[in-house]
């Protein structure tokens, strides 16, 4: 049986390897052992979107807007789908990850640190006598 090929996979390869200025700059913060818990993805697919970073973990997505993304519809769009599949969004213009690079990652470290802990996946335990 031929596996189905996700046609995303190729796109968000280029993106990653194309990234924006802006991009470039956060994702170096992203990467440093600071966020090794985190463990931020570079333009991961989540349904049919792109995001520019995302942590699964703790469903949280960090977008980075140039001045065309200003009003935009779509991104609201995309934002109440996120949203509606559990994701917390972060949106930073570019010129703020270009100039003030470290009150952009003084928020993410807010979320990051207000996020929700991951469910323990173990059933509960049934109390024994002389407990």
């Amino acid at each position: 049986m031929a596996r189905t090929i996700d046609e995303r996979v190729q796109r968000a390869r280029s993106f990653r390897q194309n990234p924006t200025e802006a991009e470039r700059k956060l994702w170096q913060r992203l990467r440093r052992p600071a966020f090794a818990e985190a463990h931020f993805r570079r333009q991961a697919t989540i349904g049919p979107y792109y995001a520019d970073f995302a942590c699964h973990r703790l469903r949280l997505v960090i977008e980075l807007d140039g001045g065309q993304h200003s009003g935009s519809e779509s991104d609201l769009v995309r934002t109440g789908y996120l949203n509606a599949a559990g994701y917390r969004v972060l949106r930073f213009w570019n010129n703020d990850v270009l100039n003030n690079i470290d009150g952009v990652m003084q928020t993410i470290v807010n979320a990051v640190r207000a996020a929700p802990p991951t469910p323990d996946p173990s059933p509960p335990q049934e109390r024994g006598e002389g407990s």
